[in-house]
């Protein structure tokens, strides 16, 4: 079997950028220039990808019968899917970021083309930078001109983390759906703002506070998180609760306050929202204290007791009923405390909608290694490698399994180098796994995190993206608008039988119908597959 080229199928859709001329093998007997080792086709085998083929009919296909009547003799009726129910999705971090008026606009293009959905940042410490003035609006730190003068935008505060409001209104004019993200987070890194512990740690409560922090986290693109002395490890939650009460409760009343300025501003204009992000550690055991003050958390140290429960408590109440409300983790490490975390805030009365799935390989070495077939007893390299199993996709999900549909949320798939063999590696496994996650019955959309190359943060890597610096078409970036926009839609023409019928079987979503009847009229319809 030859090597399959997307490039044919996918210069018409991608006619504004240049694409690079590369094979992305589907199968192992295509794989002759060996991009992929035999190792990993085993893995990926042609059983498997029967599998996904049958499941993907199975799942993400309806049939549909609509009456058009009698239509003129010699015509037949025109099938156009014009949209997906699936939700493909990217983060919209970048909006205006990119220092060029051209480079922009090719970057907003893809929503509402390549993907349907955008992940919007709400991350509190640069949303809230100061307490009390949200950043909703844009101001001039924030214009096209302001990043096409700045010396080094990586650097910049605000970087990947645009107004709010410009963003929403860009999206709902292309039909594209919102999705907040997040809402409440630990991490004092990536989230809570430095000026909600100066709220919160008043008088003694900061004289106690001084005396078990080694050295407090800084605000900064740079990941740092606040260092304990020894003797916090030894506090119960229960001393904890009767060393800082004013703290806990002045914490938890400004998450009060932002879930409901958040609802009140926007009510159901975002579509949906990561209520808390990262938090299952925080729900095993006694850890969440119940009935109590602090949570000692093994990530954050310090947390306002069952916080997660107590925010999607607030948003079940302040946000319309329409709005989906979502739980967002990684439960690679935690994959067997995720569902009862779950089960318990549902029993609990929390209304939690979809379930977040994160998947990030943020280490290029490791895609090298899993491409080449080679192993490594590194305990983090195994949990990647597990990743892009098939086999043990399946039984995570079987794990977590809650019977709520499941996003998967945030998608890294790092290419290992910048080389044309190392994008095509990144090719291989993102179609590979894009159908795995296509195919599985609960799942209802899949979110690229980093769409551009080296536009994350500290930390991600500068080869994670579909596209380069330059907005040029990676091999991944085509393979996405391979599958999105080309096999996994339907379009077909078709007679209708003797009742005026037409009957067929295509991919969930919106549909426009055109015919010529009889009298020579033309007709239109839209229809949904679901």
């Amino acid at each position: 079997m030859k090597n399959i080229s997307l490039i044919a199928t996918l210069v018409m859709s991608f006619s504004a950028l240049p694409v690079f001329c590369i094979d992305v093998p589907t199968r192992l007997s295509e794989d002759v220039n060996g991009v992929m080792s035999p190792k990993y086709w085993e893995l990926w085998n042609d059983d498997i990808q029967k599998k996904i083929d049958a499941d993907i009919e199975k799942y993400r296909k309806a049939d549909a019968c609509v009456q058009v009547g009698k239509i003129k003799d010699g015509t037949q009726v025109s099938v156009e899917q014009i949209s997906h129910d699936f939700k493909f999705g990217a983060h919209i971090f970048n909006y205006n970021q990119l220092g060029d008026k051209t480079l922009n606009a090719k970057y907003k293009s893809l929503y509402g083309t390549l993907f349907n959905s955008a992940t919007v940042a709400f991350y509190w410490n640069k949303f809230e930078i100061q307490a009390n003035r949200p950043r909703f609006k844009s101001e001039y730190w924030d214009s096209q001109e302001y990043w096409e003068n700045s010396e080094n935008p990586k650097a910049e505060f605000h970087w990947r983390r645009p107004p709010t409001d410009e963003v929403i209104d860009y999206c709902k004019s292309r039909g594209v759906r919102v999705h907040g993200h997040a809402i409440v987070w630990g991490s004092r890194a990536y989230s809570v703002p430095q000026w909600l512990f100066d709220k919160c740690l008043q008088g003694e409560e900061r004289k106690r506070f001084d005396d078990i922090i080694a050295s407090p986290f800084k605000d900064g693109q740079k990941c740092v998180e606040e260092k304990y002395k020894s003797s916090f490890k030894k506090l119960s939650v229960k001393q904890l609760d009767e060393m800082f009460p004013n703290f806990a409760d002045k914490f938890k009343e400004l998450h009060n306050k932002r879930i409901i300025e958040l609802a009140q501003h926007y009510g159901d204009k975002v579509d949906s929202w990561d209520v808390v992000n990262e938090s299952v550690p925080d729900s095993i055991g006694d850890t969440k204290n119940i009935g109590g003050k602090i949570t000692k958390s093994q990530r954050y140290k310090i947390m306002p007791a069952d916080y997660t429960f107590e925010a999607f408590k607030t948003a079940t109440a302040v946000f319309p009923k329409s709005v989906k409300l979502n739980i967002n983790d990684s439960p690679y490490r935690w994959v067997e405390h995720y569902a009862p975390q779950i089960i318990d805030l549902k029993q609990r009365g929390c209304k939690i909608d979809i379930v977040g799935v994160q998947m990030h390989i943020f280490k290029p070495a490791y895609i090298a290694k899993i491409a080449s077939g080679t192993s490594d007893d590194n305990k983090w390299f195994k949990i990647d490698e597990k990743k892009l199993q098939p086999k043990e996709v399946w039984k995570m999900m079987d794990i977590i399994d809650t019977n709520t549909p499941i996003h998967m949320s945030e998608i890294t798939i790092t290419a290992p180098d910048a080389t044309p063999k190392g994008w095509a590696i990144q090719a291989v496994i993102t179609r590979n796994m894009y159908r795995l996650w296509f195919s599985l019955k609960n799942v209802m959309g899949i979110t690229w995190w980093n769409v551009v190359d080296d536009c994350g943060v500290i930390g991600e890597p500068s080869h994670s993206g579909l596209f380069t610096r330059t907005m040029q078409p990676k091999p991944a970036g085509e393979v996405l608008q391979d599958l999105i926009n080309n096999q996994w839609k339907t379009n077909l023409k078709t007679t209708p039988n003797t009742n005026g019928e037409i009957k067929f079987r295509g991919f969930k979503g919106k549909y426009r119908l055109a015919w010529t009847d009889a009298n020579g009229n033309e007709k239109f319809k839209y229809i949904y597959v679901k």
